[in-house]
């Protein structure tokens, strides 16, 4: 089962070595507009730091490719979908 998964993992680009509860760091620049104290406006969050929170591999039971499948949580209001690309684990 588990190697089932690993291999649907890497089907679907998503990075094995990084896993749901590892601390992050965004390492280039990725501009949002959805950042509760920017609401609306461009939000650079390169630099910033959180942690992973879910990795979409999956939607009601059948395997996705997400664009953006890293859940990022950086504050209590704010997260973000992030490609593995633009994060480092810290």
């Amino acid at each position: 089962m588990l190697v089932e998964m690993l291999v649907e993992q890497e089907k679907l680009g998503v990075n094995v070595v990084m896993k749901v509860g590892d601390r992050v760091r965004v390492k280039e620049s990725v501009v949002v507009y959805h950042h509760p104290e920017h609401r609306g406006q461009a939000c650079d969050i390169k630099d910033t730091e959180g942690e992973v929170i879910s990795i979409a591999t999956e939607w009601q039971g059948r395997p996705v490719s997400a664009n953006l499948p890293i859940v990022v949580k950086f504050s209590k209001k704010f997260k973000a979908h992030l490609r593995e690309n633009e994060l480092e684990l810290i």
